[in-house]
């Protein structure tokens, strides 16, 4: 990609998007690979949509309530591709997604969770990690595939659990990693043109 030219990524979301705002304010260094060319919810009232739509970020919203799960996708891939996108990333997007939409976006779409994959897929991740007795825990960006919470790892952070934790605490010591990790695992997924090189490495809390 040549220096002066920044890849269009799209950002899908259904909630407040903190780490949609971590992407963005990470798209406003010079020295990022990457735009934030329109963010998505499938939620029309997403407190997300107004804090991309303060930034000048176009966005596009619509419920997903009566419509089949494929037509939907197909609705949202067309806006993306309207907006000429190129990388999308999901952001607390609250869907499963169909398989058609995870193939035509396979090795250009990425989605952060928060625990150390492949551990603790799906929901409750901090809770099922206190209840296990885990004493590391942390987040996860990966490439999507039609898995839930699965596909090629392209960057961890690690946090410790500490006495006295509870799943709040818990989540907002992982929130902090999930915020400086996502920007550079997509910065650096943009700058490798694609190619994921294993294996992926653990990115440690304030390690560059």
């Amino acid at each position: 990609m040549p220096a002066d030219r920044k890849a269009r990524v799209g950002i899908l979301i259904s909630g407040r998007g903190s780490n949609m705002a971590a992407l963005i304010d990470a798209a406003g260094r010079e020295d990022c690979p990457y735009e934030v060319a329109i963010v998505i919810s499938n939620v029309p009232d997403a407190p997300g949509l107004a804090y991309a739509a303060d930034r000048g970020i176009p966005t596009f919203a619509l419920s997903h309530k009566g419509v089949k799960r494929a037509e939907f996708d197909l609705l949202v891939d067309g806006a993306l591709r309207d907006a000429r996108i190129e990388y999308v990333a999901l952001a607390g997007y609250m869907r499963l997604l169909s398989p058609g939409f995870v193939d035509r976006w396979a090795g250009r779409m990425v989605n952060i969770h928060p625990s150390l994959l492949p551990a603790y897929k799906g929901l409750d991740t901090h809770q099922r990690a206190l209840d296990a007795g885990e004493t590391r825990h942390g987040c996860t960006v990966h490439l999507v595939t039609a898995e839930l919470d699965d596909g090629p790892i392209l960057a961890q952070a690690e946090v410790p659990i500490l006495p006295g934790d509870d799943s709040a605490t818990l989540a907002n010591r992982v929130l902090v990693e999930e915020h400086r990790l996502y920007p550079a695992a997509l910065a650096a997924l943009i700058r490798r043109t694609d190619a994921v090189q294993p294996p992926a490495a653990i990115i440690t809390p304030g390690q560059e």
